[in-house]
Parts: C-alpha cells; structure tokens; sequence
C-alpha cells in the first residue's frame, strides 16, 4: 500500500474533480426525481381514471428492475432508435427514471398516512377535493416523507457509483484510473473514496435525525 503515492495532491484533485461530477448527477437527480414523483405520487394518490393506473404500470416495472440494466438502457439502447445521449445526460436520466418510481411510493405512502378525519374536517369547512390535498393532505404528508425520502436520497447518491460502467468520469470512475497505473494505489483510493461518501451521506443523516426530531417536538 502506497498511501503518499496513491494520495498525492494531483491524485486528491482528479478525485474530487471526479466527486465533484458525482454530487452534481446526484443533485439534478434528485430535484427531477422528486418533481416527477410527487406528480406520479399525487395522481396515483387522487386515483385519476386511466392516468393512475398507467402510472401504476409503470412504477411497479421500473421498481423491479435493476438500476444497472437502466443505465445501460439509456446509455446502448437509445441510440438503435436514433437517441443518442452523452455519459452525464444518459446516466441522469437513469438515475431519475429510477429514483422516481421508488420516491413517487414514498409519496403515495405519505399522502395515504394522513388521517381521514383531518381531510374530512377540511372537506366540511367548505374546501374542495383539490384544496383540501393542497392545504392540508400535501404539507403534513411532506414532513412525514422527510425521513425516508432523505434514506433515498442518500441511495441515489451511492448508486452514481454504478455509472461506471458507462465510463462516467465520476468519483469511482477516477478511482479505477488510478489504480490502474499502480496495484498499490488500491487500498488508499478505495478508502479515500469511501471517506468521501460517508462525510456527505452522514451529515444528510444528520439532517434528516434533526428535522425529523424537529417534527416531534
């Protein structure tokens, strides 16, 4: 094991500049994803004809396959059909597909906790169908998703790492160069970029332990 040589400043920067591109396919994952699964969530929620049961479809197929095959898809089988995607954009949109589907049941779950009595309370003070989800169903259902929906966000930020695969220059992409121009970089590279998904994922974990207390207090 060759820490020095393995951690020399060139190597830290050509890691982080690689932890750099995983933070930022994790972060518009995890915007768009939440977006599209609040809007799949809400409608398969509100049961509307035709729209949830084919976004039912659809969730229950995307959660059932592996992240992996996805990216692939993107990244080798668009093109047969004349859709051609770089690295980043393939890989985002991978990510996205799939953390939407598994964020929208988090949603759905969230919107279905909140008790009966408090939406018919809303219903009989004279609010419709659409503002009784809107004022009361959709902002307690919220900070009762906080919990699990960071424990997601932090998976999707470790599933960046499957990008590899389709040489996404990415924090394990940089990894792997390295180490490929010395065995005795292995260990040190590993644990350097072990270090650096922890420190992220755990102060998420923090955040989510303080919001989550701040809820019940």
């Amino acid at each position: 094991m060759d820490f020095i040589g393995a951690l020399s400043p060139v190597n830290i920067q050509f890691l982080l500049n690689g932890f750099l591109i995983t933070i930022e396919a994790a972060l518009i994952s995890i915007v768009a994803s939440f977006i599209i699964s609040v809007l799949v969530g809400t409608v398969r929620y509100a049961k509307v004809p035709v729209l949830g049961k084919l976004f039912a479809i659809m969730v229950e197929t995307i959660r059932n396959l592996p992240l992996l095959l996805i990216i692939f898809f993107t990244y080798f089988a668009l093109p047969e059909v004349g859709i051609k995607l770089d690295k980043f954009t393939a890989a985002v949109i991978a990510l996205v597909i799939f953390e939407s589907a598994m964020i929208s049941e988090i949603v759905r779950g969230g919107l279905n906790s909140v008790e009966k009595g408090l939406i018919e309370a809303g219903r009989s003070s004279g609010l419709t169908a659409v503002q009784t989800l809107k004022n009361i169903v959709i902002p307690i259902a919220l900070r009762r998703m906080v919990p699990p929906m960071v424990s997601q966000f932090i998976s999707l930020l470790k599933d960046t790492s499957l990008a590899v695969v389709i040489a996404l220059p990415e924090l394990m992409n940089h990894v792997q160069i390295i180490n490929g121009h010395n065995v005795n970089y292995v260990i040190p590279t590993f644990l350097f970029a072990a270090l650096l998904y922890f420190s992220i994922n755990y102060v998420l974990s923090i955040a989510s332990r303080k919001l989550e207390n701040k809820q019940h207090s």
